[in-house]
C-alpha cells in the first residue's frame, strides 16, 4: 500500500510541475481520496487495531476532503465481511448448531461489518428481531501483533519527537481494553449495565441483551431500526441535529462523570439516530471503568484548565497527574495554551462547534514544528487518560459535523460541579435521575 501511494503521489507532483495553483491543489486533492480509498480497502480487510484506526481518521481528520473522509468512513460499517459458511461455523461452535437451526430467519451476509466483527440479522424461535454480533476468527491474534507494533510505533516516535511519552504504559492499557473488547461475555455484562444505567431515560436508548444467544464469539441483543449519521446529517432539520448532540454529549459525561464506566468508541458507526433526536447506543466493547483514584487523579488537571483557568497551576497538576515530568523547564502559559485548545468550548459561555474549529485545534496538537514543539517533545498521556482523550476528540468531531451550539461550560458544571440544568434538556435528565433509585 504504502508503494502504491507513494508512486501516486510521486505522479501527482510531477503531473503538478508547471500547473497553476488551482490544478496543483485539485492534483493533491485527488491523490487525498483515492489514498484513503486504498487505505479504506486495506485496512477493512486486515480488521483489528489499524481498522480502529480509520474509523477514528474518518471523522476526526477533517483536514481531508470530504470524499477522502468518506472512502475511509466505510471502515465504521461497511468493511469486507468474512464467507458466510466462516461465521456460520462461529454461531455451531458456540450454540451446538448451524445458524438456520437456530433461528427461524438467518442472513448469510452481514448488515454491518467493522474491526473485530460483523453483524446479521436474525428471527429468533420466540419472533423477536435480534442483531447478531459474530467475531472474526483469528482476530485474537492479529490484534496481539497490531499492539506488538504499535509499540515498536510508539518507542520511534517517543526517541524522536515525543521523548516524555511512557510507551509501555500506553500500549499496557490499549492492550487491556482490546483484549476486554474481545471477549464478548464482557460486552455482554456492559450492554446489560448501560442498560440499568439508563433505563426509562427521555433519549438515550440502549439496545436489550438476549444472553440465551451470547457468548464469548456472539454478543446478541434486540434489533434496532433507524438513521445512520449520514442519513441524520442529510435529512432532519436544524432542530433535530442540536438535540441529538446534546443527547450525545450528556450520554458520554453522565456516564464519565456519574458511573464511572464509559464507551472507548465514540465514532458514528455506533449509534443508530431517530427522528426526535434521540440515539441507540450500540457498541460495549471498548469500554473504560475507573479504577479506584483514577479519575481523581485526573480531575486536579482537568480542572486547573477549565475550572481555574490557571497556567502555573495547571503544570503543577500535570506533574502530579504524570503528563509532564519535573524539571521540566517548560514556560506554564505555553502549556496552557497547548492542553487547552481542545477544550476551548468549555472556556466560553456560548460555543458551536464546526468543522473549521476541529480541523484547526487537530492541526495545533499535531503540529510538532510549530509553537508548542517544546511542550510536545516533553509530554506523557498518562494511562487514565489514553480512552478519554479518545471519547474528547471522537464526540468533539461528531459534534462539529453537526454544528451543536450551546452553553457547553454550564453544562459540564452540572456534571463536575452539581451546577443547575443550564438546558431544558438537562432539565429533562435531572427530573429522570431524581425519579430514579441511586446506583
Amino acid at each position: 500500500m504504502s508503494a502504491r501511494n507513494s508512486t501516486r503521489f510521486a505522479v501527482s507532483k510531477v503531473r503538478g510541475i508547471a500547473s497553476d495553483q488551482e490544478r496543483r491543489a485539485a492534483l493533491d486533492e485527488q491523490f487525498a481520496i483515492q489514498t484513503a480509498e486504498d487505505v479504506a480497502k486495506e485496512l477493512g480487510e486486515m480488521k483489528g487495531v489499524l481498522m480502529k484506526a480509520g474509523q477514528l481518521i474518518s471523522f476526526i481528520f477533517e483536514a481531508l476532503p470530504d470524499e477522502a473522509q468518506e472512502a475511509l468512513a466505510t471502515l465504521q460499517a461497511d468493511a469486507a465481511p468474512m464467507a458466510p459458511t466462516l461465521a456460520a461455523s462461529v454461531v455451531e461452535g458456540d450454540l451446538g448448531r448451524q445458524p438456520e437451526r437456530i433461528f427461524r430467519q438467518w442472513t448469510d451476509l452481514p448488515v454491518a461489518a467493522a474491526s473485530i466483527g460483523q453483524v446479521h440479522r436474525a428471527v429468533a424461535p420466540d419472533g423477536r428481531v435480534v442483531a447478531v454480533k459474530v467475531q472474526y476468527p483469528g482476530v485474537h491474534e492479529a490484534i496481539e501483533s497490531d499492539l506488538d507494533a504499535a509499540e515498536v510505533m510508539y518507542a520511534m516516535f517517543s526517541a524522536m519527537m515525543l521523548k516524555g511519552l511512557d510507551v509501555n504504559a500506553l500500549v499496557d492499557e490499549l492492550r487491556g481494553r482490546m483484549r476486554e473488547e474481545l471477549d464478548y461475555t464482557l460486552e455482554a455484562a456492559n450492554v446489560s449495565e448501560f442498560e440499568e444505567r439508563f433505563a426509562g431515560h427521555p433519549w438515550v436508548r440502549i439496545p436489550k441483551l438476549v444472553p440465551e444467544y451470547s457468548t464469548a464469539r456472539l454478543l446478541t441483543t434486540e434489533w434496532v431500526e433507524g438513521l445512520t449519521f449520514d442519513e441524520f446529517r442529510k435529512n432532519e432539520t436544524f432542530e433535530t441535529k442540536q438535540r441529538a448532540a446534546e443527547v450525545l454529549w450528556r450520554f458520554a459525561q453522565r456516564a464519565i462523570h456519574r458511573y464511572g464506566i464509559f464507551n472507548g468508541d465514540p465514532h458514528p458507526g455506533n449509534y443508530k439516530f431517530h427522528h426526535d433526536g434521540s440515539i441507540t447506543f450500540l457498541d460495549y466493547g471498548l469500554v473504560k471503568r475507573w479504577s479506584p483514584g483514577e479519575w481523581e487523579g485526573l480531575k486536579p488537571t482537568m480542572d486547573a484548565i477549565i475550572v481555574d483557568r490557571d497556567p502555573e497551576l495547571l503544570v503543577r497538576e500535570m506533574e502530579k497527574s504524570g503528563f509532564l515530568k519535573t524539571g521540566h523547564g517548560l514556560d506554564a502559559g505555553l502549556v496552557y495554551d497547548y492542553v487547552a485548545s481542545p477544550y476551548t468550548p468549555y472556556l466560553t459561555d456560548e460555543f458551536t462547534f464546526t468543522r473549521e474549529w476541529m480541523r484547526n485545534t487537530l492541526g495545533t496538537i499535531l503540529d510538532v514544528q510549530g509553537p508548542h514543539a517544546p511542550v510536545i517533545e516533553q509530554l506523557n498521556l498518562p494511562p487514565s487518560f489514553v480512552i478519554l482523550d479518545r471519547v474528547v476528540w471522537g464526540v468533539s468531531a461528531i459534534l462539529g459535523k453537526l454544528e451543536a451550539q450551546g452553553p457547553w461550560r454550564a453544562m459540564l458544571l452540572e456534571y463536575t460541579a452539581n451546577s443547575e440544568p443550564a438546558t431544558d434538556m438537562g432539565a429533562a435528565e435531572a427530573a429522570w435521575c431524581a425519579g430514579r433509585p441511586v446506583n
